[in-house]
């Protein structure tokens, strides 16, 4: 039996136990001995209950196969203690014997309550009470046995933590890391950030008052411990799917969310606004934002802070400190004293009310003292406080904070008396909490893995493996962190920058082959552009690997610094367009338009990998200006590099502006960038094959410059053209369009259809879910091309309708023309002339 500090506490609820004495016995399955033939089932049946409450169950095996269909399980038993009964005549195997016993709610009672029936029908067996709350659906309809979680199960709302003593709020604790591992390990998403702050999160639930009070959790990716105190576990299963929970927190999803993330550092500054917009309409509720270690490493997070101590509000800031940010700080190093009673006291003492008032009350006396005294009284106080702290407090002393810390994060007695004490003094200001986590703890493969599985897909809870597919291609990400290095091996100028993200951007390739030559500037996107723009004046080749939607953070640095200056940065925009179950927060749908209206920028999109490394290489080349590349999140498509002409991932400069024309057509143009060039082959095979409609497929590549010859082109020889992009309005189709109306090339027949993403934000799904949604797909291409053409051809049959009446009305006039005049037929009536028609019905002169 495991302890009950094991990191894997979830493994702890069943346990098996042998008889006295037959520990090490085996139990083989004997026709001639009923009484082991018995146990042997009873003790199948444990194996696979034991085996499936850890995450090892499998429908195809024996075991699992007999959990499966219980009724037939209790039906062998009872064969089986008949057929004992009949071999050697003594009373059958007692049912309630201890040859398997539980620590869970789940006992061989149970078992025998399931009614049985007839194993031809494949109708579920009925489960009792006691097992209703611990199984859920899996594979194959194979019952997989949840955390028992008693405590758990009772709360429905925050509220509901306010009856448990300090006994059962630690108990709930394991109860809700369990809950979280077994959760994300059906889902995915991000577990070693959430498993480091339960205890805080029960801690904070358990003090505050949601959503009176309001809780901030900054980027939101640490907040399932949250969702499930808050009322959202029985929707825990759909997190990061279609039409279900967020992986972030959302204002439209609970009450409990008073400000949605997915980027980091927003929390203070939100958090002040609310405290700020508290103190005007005269409500006196808390607003407690919780911001980790890498989050404020970014400017704005300095800015919150400091407009906080200037404006001297309520406000608590918690900073979860877990090691876990890139950049060194000073109050993460490795030096920092470790965390223990000695700590705690100290910050008890620090976060005590009569301590905190008393200090309020010097530092009114302290201002009306003469000439320095205030000042010097101020000092005293800090640097007294920074020889009990260390050296974080002087930093937030400095921005106007009260300092407290640092706390241990998984000890609960001392974060809820810590709290206790902050939200009870009756005095005013910010205060900073600092309190010392570990990511993925209580779960032994998040704590020894190098990321502490911050982010991960569907896993196996009793090794921790990923259940990642092994795709037939390697990730476009992967395929430009290659190609960099390549150019790297060639270029001793180039160099790689990146901001917190050098496992999602792939610079830790680069970093592990060239570390002096990759910077980390932490969560800092603004820095690291100007950055950047500083090392391209010295002559070096910086390229600047962040994601579409942080590239955002630092569009006026973009702008100022580097296009206006000209200066020669790349930027290497991974995750362009859809992104799947990172949700709108994440999705790259914008940089085409604010980077296409930037002068002097050259902006590329590959539809392929092979593409992608002689974008990289084609940066490489322009140094007389910015370039962009942007590419979407997933795989290659299996294109043959040798074929394309790159080796070992080195590629080849591409010309500027041009496009590639990749199939001939002449009814309809269908005119791509991206990963939706892909898209068009697609729907451009359809057209043919099932309406047999002519379309040719043109690989933008460029976005700016555009290729206005073979734009040109297009529009003289198609009736009809469609530009396709993973992006928002003002991106490839607004270049497309204004050169077009520039040129006048819409002033005759062509018809121009622009498919972009719609005007909406695309929630979380599946990628494929999500191109459907925009619209964007194959068959919405080929829906857009047919509509275009049935109105050409509804016009091109009247007009050839109306042209074969008139040529038929020409053959008759000139057959008349060519007949002898025939003798009218006159018939006279008082006086009046009536001329009528000959025998041919052609009318009498």
């Amino acid at each position: 039996e495991r302890e009950a500090s094991s990191p894997y506490d979830r493994h702890a609820e069943c346990t098996f136990v042998p008889p006295k004495g037959r520990e090490n016995e085996t139990l083989p399955m004997s026709p001639k001995n009923g009484r082991r033939a018995a146990a042997a089932v009873r003790l199948r049946v444990a194996t696979a209950l034991i085996g499936v409450a850890l995450g090892g169950g499998r429908a195809g095996s024996k075991d699992g196969a007999m959990i499966a269909s219980t009724a037939k399980s209790t039906s062998s038993l009872n064969k089986l203690n008949q057929r004992h009964h009949r071999i050697n005549n003594r009373q059958p195997i007692n049912r309630n014997s201890k040859m398997f016993m539980f620590k869970s709610k789940a006992t061989p009672e149970d078992l025998d309550k399931i009614e049985p029936q007839e194993v031809a029908t494949k109708q579920p067996a009925k489960v009792p009470d006691a097992l209703k709350n611990r199984i859920k659906p899996g594979p194959r309809d194979f019952p997989v046995l949840r955390p028992n979680t008693p405590l758990l199960d009772m709360v429905r709302s925050p509220q509901n933590l306010k009856n448990l003593n300090m006994q059962q709020l630690k108990t709930l604790t394991k109860e809700l890391r369990s809950d979280v591992i077994n959760t994300v390990s059906s889902t995915g998403g991000h577990l070693g950030s959430s498993l480091g702050v339960v205890e805080l999160t029960a801690a904070l639930h358990y003090v505050f008052d949601s959503p009176e009070d309001k809780i901030i959790w900054d980027v939101g990716h640490q907040c399932y411990p949250h969702k499930i105190l808050t009322g959202r576990r029985d929707k825990m299963a759909t997190l990061r799917q279609e039409g279900g929970l967020s992986g972030f927190t959302k204002r439209d999803e609970s009450i409990h969310d008073p400000f949605g993330a997915g980027h980091s550092s927003t929390s203070i500054s939100a958090g002040l606004g609310m405290a700020v917009g508290r103190d005007m309409s005269g409500r006196r509720n808390h607003v407690v934002s919780v911001i980790g270690d890498g989050a404020i490493t970014a400017g704005m997070a300095y800015e919150g802070m400091n407009h906080a101590g200037f404006l001297d509000t309520n406000q608590i800031i918690i900073l979860n400190d877990n090691k876990q940010v890139s950049l060194p700080t000073q109050y993460n190093g490795g030096d920092q004293a470790p965390v223990g009673a000695l700590s705690g006291a100290l910050s008890r003492l620090q976060a005590s009310q009569p301590l905190r008032e008393l200090r309020d009350i010097a530092k009114g006396i302290s201002k009306q003292l003469p000439g320095q005294l205030p000042e010097a009284a101020a000092r005293i106080d800090e640097y007294a406080r920074g020889i009990i702290a260390g050296g974080p407090s002087s930093l937030f002393e400095e921005l106007g904070l009260y300092y407290i810390g640092p706390v241990d994060g998984h000890n609960l007695e001392d974060l809820v008396t810590i709290l206790n004490e902050v939200k009870n003094t009756q005095t005013s200001g910010p205060v900073l909490i600092h309190v010392v986590t570990e990511k993925g703890k209580g779960y032994a493969p998040a704590e020894s893995a190098s990321d502490k599985m911050h982010g991960v897909v569907k896993f196996d809870v009793t090794t921790g493996f990923q259940n990642k597919k092994a795709g037939k291609t390697d990730s476009y990400t992967n395929y430009f962190a290659d190609s960099l290095v390549a150019e790297a091996e060639q270029d001793p100028k180039v160099v790689g920058i990146h901001a917190a993200m050098g496992g999602g951007t792939g610079m830790n390739r680069f970093a592990k082959r060239f570390p002096e030559r990759c910077f980390d500037v932490g969560i800092a996107e603004q820095h690291a552009v100007t950055f950047a723009a500083g090392l391209a004046c010295e002559g070096m080749k910086p390229v600047c690997a962040i994601y579409s939607s942080f590239l955002q953070r630092a569009y006026d640095q973009v702008v100022h610094d580097v296009a206006l200056q000209n200066l020669p940065v790349r930027f290497a925009i991974d995750r362009a367009g859809p992104v799947g179950a990172d949700g709108a927060t994440h999705g790259g749908a914008f940089d085409l338009s604010y980077l296409g209206c930037v002068p002097n920028m050259v902006i590329m999109a590959p539809s392929n990998e092979a593409e992608l490394i002689n974008m990289v290489a084609t940066s490489m080349s322009i140094d007389d200006r910015p370039s962009a590349f942007r590419f979407p999140r997933g795989n290659g498509i299996g294109v043959d590099l040798q074929k394309n002409g790159i080796k070992g991932r080195k590629g080849t400069p591409i010309p500027i502006g041009k496009a590639k024309l990749l199939k001939c057509g002449t009814d309809v143009a269908l005119v791509g960038i991206g990963d939706s060039v892909n898209e068009c082959i697609k729907a451009a095979e359809i057209l043919d094959k099932e309406f047999g409609v002519s379309a040719t497929v043109v690989d933008a590549r460029f976005c700016k410059p555009l290729d206005t010859e073979m734009m040109k082109q297009l529009a003289k020889e198609h009736p009809a053209l469609l530009t396709v992009e993973e992006n928002a309005i003002g991106g490839f189709s607004s270049q497309v369009t204004h050169y077009l109306c520039q040129e006048g090339l819409l002033d005759g027949g062509l018809k121009l259809r622009p498919l972009i993403m719609p005007d909406t934000f695309i929630e979380h799904a599946t990628k494929e879910s999500q191109i459907n949604k925009a619209g964007l797909s194959a068959k919405h291409i080929v829906s857009h091309a047919l509509g275009v053409m049935e109105r050409k051809k509804q016009k091109a049959d009247v007009e050839r309708d109306i042209e074969v009446i008139n040529e038929q009305l020409r053959n008759e006039k000139e057959k008349r023309r060519k007949m002898p005049p025939k003798a009218p037929r006159v018939s006279r009536s008082g006086g009046s002339v009536i001329v009528g028609l000959d025998d041919d019905d052609v009318p009498c002169e």
